[in-house]
């Protein structure tokens, strides 16, 4: 590897052990074995690099749990299937969790990280479009206004998803409760709707 792959190595790993608030360049720059001017020269800045690991490794989780995915596509309930994909989700977590909590820390200086905002909106379309896509066992994403929807329901079972495991692993919802949730909640609005 060059010193531009060895410093998003070393900007991962930080971000997984220290936090994006607390990695400093001098981190960065001495876990890839490289100067500190390195990362002006091939990133711009260390905001940039930080984004940019970020990015890599919200990449790798997605081919991850998209091969946890896969493994569920044979499974013809979709219910059964549902709860599967839920379940692999939730134990993703434990492999990734430097990853889930840098972007919870994230989330919460965003109003002072405007670029990093931009950044990140500007990918939360596709993202959402690759959830979709995962969801359905699906390998090509479409965009359409349908599956943007599912898209965005489904990061928003993922994100609570997260957010509950790392209050409390033991209390995380799986498949199966999350599940009667949404057969619950989907039950209610369809009985009133038939009022």
């Amino acid at each position: 590897m060059g010193n531009r792959e060895d410093l998003l190595v070393s900007a991962k790993r930080c971000l997984s052990e220290k936090g994006y608030g607390r990695t400093t360049a001098r981190d960065i720059a001495s876990g890839a074995g490289v100067s500190l001017a390195a990362i002006g020269y091939h990133y711009g800045s260390k905001d940039a690099l930080l984004v940019q690991a970020l990015i890599e490794a919200m990449g790798e989780w997605g081919r991850s749990i998209g091969a946890a995915l896969a493994g569920t596509a044979d499974v013809a309930d979709p219910k059964e299937r549902f709860v599967r994909c839920w379940d692999a989700v939730r134990d993703s977590f434990e492999a990734h969790r430097g990853l889930w909590t840098v972007q919870f820390e994230i989330v919460g200086q965003l109003s002072h990280l405007p670029e990093l905002r931009e950044q990140l909106a500007g990918a939360q379309k596709l993202g959402r479009l690759g959830l979709a896509a995962m969801f359905q066992g699906k390998t090509e994403h479409e965009d359409t206004p349908e599956e943007l929807a599912r898209g965005i329901f489904y990061q928003s079972l993922l994100l609570g998803q997260a957010a509950h495991w790392l209050i409390d692993p033991a209390q995380a919802p799986d498949g199966a409760e999350i599940l009667l949730g949404l057969t619950l909640v989907s039950g209610a609005m369809l009985d009133r709707a038939q009022a």
